[in-house]
């Protein structure tokens, strides 16, 4: 078995093993340190997984190596057979296309399986279709920048607009992840080096107001009536809400257990490990679920659901429901994850603790409620909910509640 060992002489790396009996030891530029070590072991269990399969060719891992003339006998009657039966001779890395089958399918048990569908799309749409015929060591920095560039020029599917830096930065991601990989493992300069993603251009959240909250949910269908309320006042993600179930939702201590989601109609763990977390009913959202219990408790595992209890589609309620309201009532048209913003700000502007608030959306810590919605912050010295009860409940609840007892998690109030 070889080995990575380094010389005293000038502290740099080199790959020590046998092939053909043969003692072979070759020299690196990489000085000793851990992540060089593991680059370089990478390496190694390539060349001795070849030499185990019969299929090393030293000269292809070590072209100006002075040893690889002690091999080019085997590696010239390769050549020579190849151009007999008219094939060419095995490159020296191996083509895009089947790197990035290897890649995808060595890596696919970390992803969700949204994340792998996108992903699979975007290397059988984008990726596979430019570069599969060449080979992953030979795919130059220039290259990389002229494909980013004709991404940036392409127009986004079904509309007129350009690509946005997002969007090729989710294309060009993969890409920088299959060539690192096999840089690190075919031992070549990596041609993203000192390539930088696209800067996206930072948005501002679009909250709605608590007067647009109770026109909208005055307004709107009442059969999305409690769907809606749950989502402007839980700060729950679309497939959060569309994937809650009844199983999940504790009347009693009056809260949310976020455990799933559901993304493309099927149920997944949620976003993050931070997303997992406990939601604190307010008494209108107590009184929403109560109502959608009748509706739906006995058709379906799923809080809201459709006639045949399946997940809603976010999509469709999207386009048939929610921007012909918005149209209808003349606010300006916003995506119904403005809902989550909504909430968040409804709870700054009632002086609820900037903690209890990014524990009810699902953040590990305070940071991004202050980045996010920093110009929402008037004063920090509430705890919990009942600021925020005493805010929406004259507004838009029909029972007025006692606050002390919501806040000690009561029983149910009907």
């Amino acid at each position: 078995m070889g080995s990575i060992r380094c010389r005293d002489e000038n502290g740099l790396l080199f790959i020590d093993f046998r092939y053909r009996g043969i003692r072979c030891r070759e020299q690196t530029a990489l000085t000793d340190t851990a992540a060089n070590r593991k680059k370089l072991q990478k390496a190694l269990d390539r060349i001795e997984a070849d030499i185990a399969a019969g299929t090393f060719q030293y000269r292809s891992y070590f072209p100006n190596s002075k040893n690889a003339a002690k091999f080019d006998d085997k590696l010239s009657l390769t050549i020579t057979a190849a151009a007999i039966v008219g094939a060419a001779p095995a490159p020296a890395t191996p083509l895009f296309r089947d790197f990035a089958e290897v890649w995808y399918g060595e890596r696919e048990i970390e992803w969700r399986k949204s994340y792998k569908l996108t992903l699979r799309a975007t290397l059988d749409s984008h990726l596979i279709p430019h570069f599969g015929d060449k080979e992953v060591g030979q795919i130059s920095k220039a290259e990389v920048l002229a494909y980013r560039a004709e991404l940036g020029k392409a127009t986004a599917k079904g509309k007129k607009t350009k690509l946005s830096a997002a969007r090729i930065n989710k294309v060009m991601n993969p890409l920088r992840q299959i060539l690192n990989e096999a840089a690190d493992r075919f031992d070549f300069r990596t041609p993203f080096h000192s390539i930088k993603q696209l800067r996206i251009k930072r948005t501002d959240v679009d909250p709605f107001s608590l007067d647009e909250v109770k026109t909208i949910l005055d307004t709107i269908r009442a059969d999305f009536r409690d769907y809606f309320t749950v989502r402007f006042f839980t700060g729950m993600r679309t497939g959060e809400v569309d994937g809650l179930k009844w199983k999940y939702v504790d009347f009693e201590n009056r809260l949310l257990l976020i455990r799933e989601t559901v993304v493309n109609g099927e149920d997944e763990y949620t976003k993050t490990d931070g997303s997992q977390r406990d939601i604190q009913m307010s008494q209108i959202v107590f009184e929403a679920l109560k109502r959608q219990q009748a509706a739906t408790g006995t058709l379906s595992e799923y809080v809201f659901c459709n006639r045949l209890g399946k997940p809603l589609d976010h999509k469709n309620i999207t386009n048939r429901v929610w921007y012909p309201l918005l149209r209808h009532l003349g606010l300006k048209k916003r995506r119904p994850y403005q809902c989550r913003h909504t909430a968040a700000t409804l709870w700054l502007a009632a002086g609820e603790a900037p903690e209890w608030i990014a524990r009810q959306l699902g953040h590990t810590t305070t940071e991004m409620l202050f980045r996010v919605y920093s110009r929402y912050v008037p004063n920090l010295t509430r705890r919990d909910g009942s600021a925020f009860e005493r805010l929406i409940t004259g507004a838009i609840a029909e029972h007025p509640l006692d606050v002390t007892v919501a806040a000690n998690g009561g029983g149910d109030h009907e």
